[in-house]
């Protein structure tokens, strides 16, 4: 018996909107993807009340790499329309320093494209998002398809890939060299012990892993279309990480496009509202 007959399912009833077909979405909570020490690696599916449309969506939670949970998942509206959305769970920075959080999401995809029959999701095409330390971490994930250095080899799935067709970054880093550089000091105070702890010393100490660690330094021409939201007045991840990813994709004429969310700060509704749901509706129209 496979582990999604174990997992707990609750249904949530919902109104029914214009874009969806069914007032009834299921989440599946707390299955277990891969292990990497205990407790195991886990993540929610959230299902549309009909098949599933494509791309299957992964979202990364954000928490300056050392907390929140798979829990907060900003994107009900999208399930409401069709999409599924997987969120997963990744070592934090206070369990293991990077590049884990990333081998740990790579294997959330390869045990997505194995297992997703279970459920009936489309996962020939993937897209994979998250918000602040998420958005970071998404966006690295996005555009290191291929890349040795960063697959790792969490859990049982390996004979799967982990690419993924598309990115949105929602007020994530993308220079972890140059980031403390630009920020405000509200937002060094919440960066240097995050930095400290997810790369296990400040960045100009430990220059390789930084870029490791830096989405701008892995972009090349064959990466996937990338999505870009970010607050001008953001005090804790500088918009100006935004536009330093835009300029590495725009260098090398990958698809990309920057919607900057005036007067938004770090995270909240202003994100998820309608008008930058709009945004994201025609960028997974365009690409998908």
């Amino acid at each position: 018996m496979t582990r999604a007959v174990f997992a707990a399912i609750f249904l949530v009833s919902l109104l029914p909107g214009p874009a969806a077909d069914s007032s009834r979405l299921r989440s599946i909570r707390d299955i277990e993807y891969a292990r990497a020490g205990d407790p195991g690696l886990k993540l929610d599916l959230h299902l549309p009340g009909k098949s599933p449309r494509s791309p299957l969506i992964v979202w990364v939670h954000g928490g300056a790499w050392r907390s929140g949970s798979k829990a907060s998942m900003p994107l009900g509206k999208l399930v409401e329309e069709g999409y599924a959305v997987a969120s997963v769970d990744y070592r934090l920075s206070t369990q293991a320093k990077f590049p884990a959080q990333i081998h740990d999401i790579k294997a959330a995809i390869r045990f997505l494209r194995g297992h997703g029959g279970e459920w009936r999701l489309s996962v020939k095409q993937i897209l994979i998002a998250g918000d602040s330390a998420g958005g970071h971490l998404a966006a690295v994930v996005g555009v290191s398809n291929r890349s040795s250095e960063l697959e790792g080899t969490v859990g049982n799935d390996l004979a799967q890939s982990s690419d993924v067709q598309g990115i949105m970054s929602f007020y994530g880093g993308a220079n972890l060299t140059t980031i403390l550089k630009q920020s405000t000091p509200h937002g060094l105070s919440v960066r240097v012990p995050a930095l400290d702890l997810l790369l296990g010393g400040h960045p100009d100490a430990v220059p390789a892993l930084a870029r490791l660690a830096s989405p701008v330094f892995h972009v090349d021409e064959k990466d996937p279309p990338l999505l870009l939201l970010h607050g001008d007045q953001d005090p804790q991840m500088p918009v100006n990480q935004a536009l330093e990813l835009l300029g590495a994709y725009q260098k090398v004429r990958a698809p990309v496009q920057l919607e900057v969310v005036h007067g938004a700060a770090h995270g909240g509704a202003m994100f998820y509202d309608e008008e930058p749901l709009k945004v994201v509706r025609k960028f997974l129209r365009r690409y998908f």
